[in-house]
């Protein structure tokens, strides 16, 4: 999606003032001197930098802080760019009602979110946790495992992310349904999710965090789905209901499932979601390889450059949904 540019200071005046929310390594934006003026903001910093601010970077994907500094008085910035796809850790009313532009990281995360859940369906397939424990106990235990050609998949989110994860299933000869907002050409709504979710051998969450979508899997789409089904989430914690999640698989209602994001992150070392029995846990990794971060610098330079422009931004977030919209 575009939109059009809210556009930098006259030519003939001093450059605009680009305030980065940090986190560490820094973004490399050594190819903007002398066209921004670069500040550094930390959450003990953002509320007072803000009102001097043209464009605020959020690096610092992890942080609220932007949500909480926002409403605060003063001028904002008519540009903000987060280094991720959600956008649900900037979002509040004030900003969502401003003129201020918003967009994000779209695009950068599609194809390796993707190789990570074709991952996850084939380890958990082919039985890879088990094999790695017994070769650790050194023991030798013949198995069969699951053969994933013509098993059925159920992609709960049809933005670039989703759209990604579909076709890579696909490859590997897996029946996949799409669930978006809306029922469109290629894409069921969300009435069809629980039937959808009843015949699937793998369901993946990959939907934006919005009031519509939090807490989407509960206790009663778990019991929707079948003993042998396995469950996979890489799009925001708060999507899942983690007791209801525990009890499932406690009570093997479902088979197993793998979480890459949770409610609360870092996990804590006595959560016990690390004992839980068939589920599989990484620390929000699966669209983190190597070089990310230099891809996400590239990305919000070349968007600067349109801005700089005066030229439409891509990648801009409807701010009432929490999302770009797309096909």
């Amino acid at each position: 999606m575009t939109s059009p540019a809210p556009g930098p200071s006259p030519a003939s005046g001093p450059p605009p003032t680009l305030l980065v929310l940090d986190a560490e390594p820094l973004p490399r934006l050594g190819s903007l001197t002398g066209r921004a003026r670069v500040e550094h903001a930390d959450e003990s910093t953002l509320a007072r930098r803000l009102p001097h601010a043209d464009v605020l970077l959020v690096w610092d994907f992890t942080s609220h802080a932007v949500r909480h500094a926002w409403p605060g008085e003063g001028p904002r910035p008519r540009w903000v760019h987060t280094a991720s796809a959600g956008v649900d850790h900037l979002m509040c009313p004030e900003l969502t009602e401003s003129d201020t532009v918003v967009t994000n990281a779209r695009g950068i995360f599609d194809q390796p979110i993707a190789e990570y859940v074709a991952a996850l369906v084939l380890a958990m397939a082919k039985d890879l946790p088990r094999t790695l424990k017994f070769q650790g106990a050194r023991e030798w235990r013949h198995r069969e495992s699951m053969r994933v050609a013509g098993t059925r998949a159920c992609v709960v989110g049809s933005g670039p992310i989703g759209r990604t994860i579909a076709r890579t299933l696909k490859a590997l000869d897996i029946t996949t349904a799409l669930v978006g907002r809306v029922p469109r050409t290629g894409i069921h709504g969300p009435d069809d999710l629980d039937r959808l979710m009843s015949r699937a051998d793998w369901v993946i969450s990959a939907a934006p965090l919005t009031e519509q979508t939090h807490g989407m899997f509960d206790l009663r789409r778990f019991g929707v789905m079948q003993p042998s089904a396995r469950f996979i989430n890489i799009g925001r914690g708060q999507l899942v209901v983690e007791e209801a999640l525990a009890e499932a698989l406690t009570k093997r209602w479902i088979a197993g499932a793998a979480l890459d994001v949770f409610e609360h992150e870092p996990l804590t070392p006595d959560s016990p979601l690390w004992e839980l029995p068939g589920l599989i846990v990484s620390p929000h990794m699966s669209g983190d390889t190597i070089g990310w971060r230099d891809e996400l610098g590239r990305q919000f330079v070349e968007l600067y450059e349109r801005w700089e422009a005066g030229r439409p931004l891509l990648n801009v977030v409807d701010k009432q949904r929490g999302y770009v919209p797309g096909r």
